[in-house]
């Protein structure tokens, strides 16, 4: 059952979801839809999730409308107003821009588109704060059938602590088969990094993640040694080992089709999910070792007519209570009936490191509908999401043009630090509300030189003798502390 008290003007909810049938109060929080999309010019179906900049607002993408339907990258506040950066123009300007943006640590975003190009094979973009756009490489450009410097990539990319970025494309590669991992420079040099053959992997779809020890850890949505997928580790020369393949046993039981990029916790764990299996074959939530061992922390669909969700194939994020944070496309509390797929319209979730899950909020079309993107934990506390379709903005877009929303749980403001990595003498971005007045920086109790660019950003030096924690900002009236460790490289 879901009890709503809502504003009509802000489309501001607070919530209290009751499980009848358990006869558990969950928790409190409020859920704000922030914008609606309208397919032109402001873009529709945003796939992929947020990325919060250095300027304390959200960029991301929708997969088409902008003013010439091929998608678009936009800029959204905390409070709603939208700027759409770039439209894309389809064939050699790239179109169908599915993955996660990064903002690098020069301030400019890139991205990838998973069509269009000079090949139609997918591209490679950046584009500046004000709008400046440039294609960086196009897909399939060493000709041939086979396409093996790769092509369609689906996912975003991550910026390695060399400055270089990293990601995969879901299909070419030596061969034709079966997605690649590549390597990119700020310029546009591409290097492929390594080549898929199904035994060992097929079809990435996630963003990597570049973990503590420095090297690249994903996962491929099928292929392995049970064909349910895997995860596998990847330097930034090339070197790969698979460490975990899905579906160990008939039933899928360590789960099935992880589509999702990994989370590193500051013990070194990776958590993630997975899209199929389980104990009810509609997802989990798993805990993953370096050493390839998998626990699974939630089954899906564990309550009926999978009010706690189903078919999970975003990403984790950490909050700062400790707890993860996700969404799944179907499934949830809101019994909500997608008539156009026949299911329902999907949940945010909470799930403690034990597996103890809350669904958080479901949606029911008017205010969003599957949420593939996952949510971001912002500086100031909240949690904001996309939902690819739903919303009130526009009946052209078929099933509405999806939404942007936020999720307060009452959890405080942190700061955040772009790279969450780096050796002693090296400047790195760290980000945060009302920063003006900080009097001070350290580096796990350290003292750092710092400037103060703005009231979201400050530029610190990783200090000498610095080890390996936490982040603090001081502030006349508090200290704000960086949501995960930062680790010192050698």
């Amino acid at each position: 059952m879901r009890n709503l008290n809502c504003d009509p003007v802000t489309k501001a909810c607070t919530v209290l979801l009751l499980w009848a049938a358990m006869g558990v109060a969950l928790p409190a929080q409020t859920f704000t839809t922030i914008h609606d999309f309208t397919g032109s010019p402001d873009g529709e179906y945003p796939y992929a999730g947020l990325v919060q900049g250095a300027d304390g607002n959200f960029y991301g993408t929708t997969y088409q409308g902008g003013t010439r339907n091929y998608g678009a990258v936009f800029r959204i506040t905390p409070d709603g107003n939208v700027t759409v950066l770039h439209s894309f123009t389809g064939a050699a300007g790239g179109s169908g821009p599915d993955g996660y943006l990064v903002q690098a640590t020069g301030g400019n975003l890139y991205g990838t588109t998973l069509n269009g190009g000079a090949n139609l094979a997918g591209t490679v973009f950046r584009v500046t704060q004000d709008g400046g756009f440039t294609t960086l490489y196009s897909f399939c450009a060493q000709g041939g059938v086979d396409c093996t410097d790769g092509e369609h990539p689906y996912a975003g990319l991550v910026q390695g602590i060399d400055d270089n970025f990293y990601g995969t494309t879901s299909g070419g590669g030596s061969g034709g088969c079966c997605g690649t991992v590549f390597k990119i420079t700020p310029e546009g040099a591409f290097a492929t990094l390594h080549t898929f053959d199904q035994t060992d992997g097929d079809d990435p779809v996630a963003p990597l993640i570049q973990a503590s020890n420095g090297h690249f850890y994903g996962t491929t949505e099928s292929g392995g040694e049970y064909f349910g997928g895997t995860a596998f580790e990847i330097t930034s020369n090339g070197d790969f080992t698979s460490i975990h393949s899905f579906c160990e046993s008939i039933s899928c039981v360590d789960g099935s089709s992880p589509a999702a990029a990994l989370l590193q916790d500051k013990d070194g764990n990776f958590y993630g999910t997975t899209m199929s299996g389980g104990e009810h074959l509609s997802g989990t939530v798993f805990k993953l070792t370096t050493q390839g061992s998998v626990t699974v922390l939630y089954s899906f669909c564990s309550q009926a007519y999978c009010m706690d969700g189903e078919y999970p194939g975003a990403p984790l994020v950490q909050g700062t209570d400790g707890n993860f944070y996700g969404t799944t496309p179907s499934g949830g509390p809101a019994q909500c009936f997608d008539e156009y797929y026949g299911y329902y319209c999907g949940s945010v979730f909470q799930v403690t490191p034990d597996g103890t899950l809350t669904s958080l909020h479901g949606f029911d079309i008017s205010d969003g509908d599957e949420p593939t993107g996952g949510v971001i934990q912002s500086t100031n506390g909240k949690f904001y999401g996309t939902t690819y379709f739903g919303g009130e903005g526009s009946a052209g877009c078929g099933e509405f043009c999806g939404t942007v929303f936020s999720i307060s749980m009452g959890l405080g403001p942190f700061v955040e630090t772009n790279p969450q990595a780096g050796k002693t003498g090296t400047k790195i971005g760290i980000l945060g509300n009302d920063l003006t007045g900080t009097t001070g920086v350290s580096f796990n109790g350290t003292v750092a030189v710092f400037t103060v660019k703005s009231q979201t950003f400050i530029i610190a030096t990783v200090p000498s003798g610095a080890t390996s924690g936490v982040v603090s900002v001081m502030l006349p009236d508090g200290t704000l502390s960086s949501d995960v460790p930062f680790i010192i490289l050698k």
